[in-house]
């Protein structure tokens, strides 16, 4: 449902693409038999010389998917407030790192520095920048422009990051390849449909016993992939399947336990806190692996490398990854994190500042894209890790003299007190 409209283009290149991907998976199928789910994800997104994600990326009308901040400023603006806060309730620290995960045209961040930009004086005192963490070339360049105008550095003397800049309302951003390369320090983590593109292990119950899902030449159409159960466990298989398992049919993504485990531990150390904005479930559904291709659903198997494949998050196995480093939140549908947050007064003002008849209509068309439940309100949900001492009071025995002051509550999450 989120990834919605019409668009197309590149049909000729795409086919060459998805062609040339699939003789390198057949040779590599052949010479070394079925490979993971992960595996096949894996190259078909993020292969150096014909992966989805490397070559194209297609996010936006004219590529293969259209995400919320594309759609509708307001969401970013909103997510920028969250940020505030949360900064705000945490006491003011005086620096300020937003580290966003697969920043995809750099849209979002363009419009959460616009909200820092218009609360400049309530950042004044507090060194801000950004961190952009971000594989694909093509998009880093595409993010580049967005926010700097083009105005970057390749290869700057900080070793870690690969490009920097500063954005048109001048803070500095840097650009990097893994989260671990971001420098360490007080910050606030964005992943806005990040975690569905990460590769997943499918696995299936069977008489036998769990057994994983595998991906491997049709025998009898050779230009053809299929999909196949491991004859017996594999080591994923007896890794990831939780012995209170009730599904038959189960997707497992450890890459973002890791990213999960990394950013928990970061928190409690440092501060901060992430949030996770994605479609997904509380470990419920079984098998949500799909394509996109020009706005359109796309067989997965299906000239690999020219469509955008997708999981949903399991937000349960997130909470577990977490290990308790953190407070978790969550998951809670769109609709009720961005009524939490304001959006409909944000609308009404927009509304009424708004003076031609095609503005407001889509305004409206945008609002009712992000809240409608039959279209992203009820299939996107927003996740947040939040050190203990956020939700916690400190242990009454400190400072037996001392009344609780009462904690502010999480905004989006609890209703925003709008001051």
């Amino acid at each position: 449902a989120a990834r919605l409209s019409s668009g197309a283009g590149g049909e000729a290149e795409a086919a060459d693409r998805g062609g040339a991907m699939l003789r390198h998976l057949a040779r590599k199928l052949r010479a070394s038999g079925p490979v993971t789910v992960a595996e096949y994800m894996r190259e078909a997104l993020t292969n150096p010389g014909q992966g989805y994600y490397t070559r194209r990326g297609g996010v936006g009308e004219s590529g293969d998917f259209i995400t919320s901040p594309e759609i509708s400023q307001v969401f970013g603006e909103l997510i920028g407030i969250w940020y505030i806060s949360e900064w705000m309730a945490m006491g003011k620290p005086n620096t300020f790192q937003l580290v966003e995960l697969g920043p995809g045209r750099g849209t979002l961040t363009d419009d959460i520095l616009r909200v820092f930009s218009q609360l400049a004086s309530v950042l004044c005192k507090c060194d801000v920048s950004v961190h952009l963490v971000e594989v694909s070339p093509k998009l880093s360049e595409i993010q580049a422009v967005m926010l700097t105008g083009g105005k970057v550095q390749p290869n700057p003397e900080d070793k870690s990051a690969y490009m920097k800049g500063v954005s048109k309302t001048g803070i500095p951003i840097f650009w990097y390849r893994d989260i671990q390369d971001v420098p360490p320090g007080y910050s606030f983590y964005l992943a806005h449909e990040f975690f569905d593109a990460l590769p997943i292990h499918k696995f299936q119950r069977t008489e036998k016993g769990w057994r994983e899902v595998l991906v491997d030449i049709d025998p009898e159409v050779p230009d053809q992939l299929r999909f196949v159960l491991s004859p017996s466990r594999t080591p994923a298989t007896q890794n990831f399947i939780q012995p209170e398992e009730t599904r038959d049919h189960v997707e497992v993504c450890p890459e973002a336990g890791v990213i999960v485990q990394r950013l928990a531990s970061r928190i409690e150390k440092d501060g901060g806190a992430a949030l996770v904005a994605d479609y997904g479930h509380d470990g419920t559904k079984t098998d949500t692996f799909r394509g996109f291709r020009n706005h359109k659903l796309h067989d997965v198997l299906s000239a690999p490398g020219t469509a955008d494949l997708t999981a949903d998050v399991d937000f349960s196995y997130l909470r577990k990854m977490a290990q308790g480093r953190t407070a978790t939140l969550g998951p809670i549908k769109q609709r009720e994190f961005l009524k939490n947050m304001g959006i409909d007064l944000r609308l009404q003002m927009l509304l009424q500042n708004s003076g031609d008849t095609a503005t407001r209509e889509q305004l409206l068309h945008s609002y009712d894209m992000l809240m409608n439940p039959e279209k992203m309100g009820d299939c996107f949900n927003f996740f947040a890790l939040l050190p203990h001492h956020r939700l916690l009071h400190p242990d009454k025995k400190d400072k037996p003299e001392s009344p609780k002051s009462p904690l502010p509550p999480v905004a989006g999450f609890n209703e925003l007190l709008i001051k």
